[in-house]
């Protein structure tokens, strides 16, 4: 689905798209400013063009309030925009793109005229827990770094062929989208670790977090096996948390069930499959923890992501 709204909008109004789609912080098109708006399954994608300087524009958790918490990336393709979250102003040129958090407040501002990609994902879908998030919003990112060289041109052609995909199709990119999206965050995240991480305290909780990713899916994964596995105590290992907003067994909880999610946004095995398969010795209480962390059984997540 794809729409392109001219510029000379009535200030305030909602782009032309699904309500539960819109994005916020473009809500509302200013006099010089042109904008193309996709949508691939669970992935929005915006292409905005600007003839002019666009003042600063506030979005974050209010804005977004009553929608799920979604990662932004910003990819500038001419001009210039800044973005600012944290008390952190970042400003993007010409093949560099950014992630924000809808969760916290942003402000996105173009200086001069500009040409851009905006991308929105469900936070969720990404894998990582939120504090790796947090340490890696508003890092520009170009083609030469690493990662970037990989997901830039594919997030720059798939932006411009948007409007050509059909469903099935569209299904599958959204979910190569966030899965690179979430290995990029890892990535960046443990390269900031990396630098930041100067006592042995913060390379040992580097590793245990780097263990209990690789072995999701086996079902004997506790704090038991992981303190045995790295030669500490189990007491030392939950004060090795203490700092990290999250307790062992819930980081290997809420991870499981971010992966399972994640599966079940699109086409595949069977729910008790995806259950098995990250973890879950149980469907009962696959089920239970699914419901309580989503709201909705598994069965009723997958028929809703899978729609039509």
């Amino acid at each position: 689905m794809s729409v392109w709204m001219a510029n000379g909008c009535v200030p305030g109004a909602t782009w032309p798209w699904p309500p539960a789609a819109a994005d916020p912080a473009l809500t509302g098109a200013s006099p010089g400013e042109r904008a193309r708006l996709s949508r691939l399954g669970y992935l929005r994608v915006a292409t905005l063009e600007t003839a002019v300087a666009l003042p600063p524009r506030l979005a974050g958790r209010y804005a977004w309030a009553g929608q799920e918490p979604m990662v932004g990336i910003g990819l500038q393709l001419a001009g210039e925009c800044m973005v600012t979250q944290d008390g952190q102003q970042k400003v993007l040129g010409e093949g560099e793109f950014v992630l924000y958090d809808t969760a916290r407040a942003y402000v996105i501002e173009y200086p001069k005229p500009s040409r851009a990609h905006l991308f929105h994902l469900p936070r969720r879908l990404l894998g990582v827990p939120e504090t790796e998030l947090h340490r890696v919003t508003g890092t520009p990112v170009t083609a030469a770094a690493g990662f970037g060289s990989v997901l830039l041109p594919f997030l720059r052609t798939l932006a411009d062929s948007a409007p050509s995909y059909v469903t099935p199709l569209a299904d599958r990119l959204a979910g190569s989208v966030a899965d690179l999206v979430g290995t990029m965050v890892a990535q960046l995240s443990a390269g900031r670790m990396a630098d930041d991480s100067c006592t042995a305290n913060g390379r040992l909780v580097r590793r245990i977090r780097e263990h209990i990713a690789r072995n999701l899916g086996d079902p004997d994964l506790s704090p038991e096996t992981i303190a045995r596995a790295h030669h500490i105590s189990l007491r030392y290992l939950h004060r090795l948390f203490e700092a990290e907003e999250t307790t062992v067994s819930r980081l290997i909880l809420r991870s499981r069930l971010d992966a399972s999610a994640r599966d079940l946004s699109r086409p595949g095995p069977s729910v008790a499959a995806v259950a098995q398969h990250w973890g879950f010795g149980s469907p009962a209480h696959f089920s239970r923890a699914f419901r309580a962390a989503y709201g909705v059984s598994p069965s009723q997540w997958r028929a809703q992501h899978t729609a039509g």
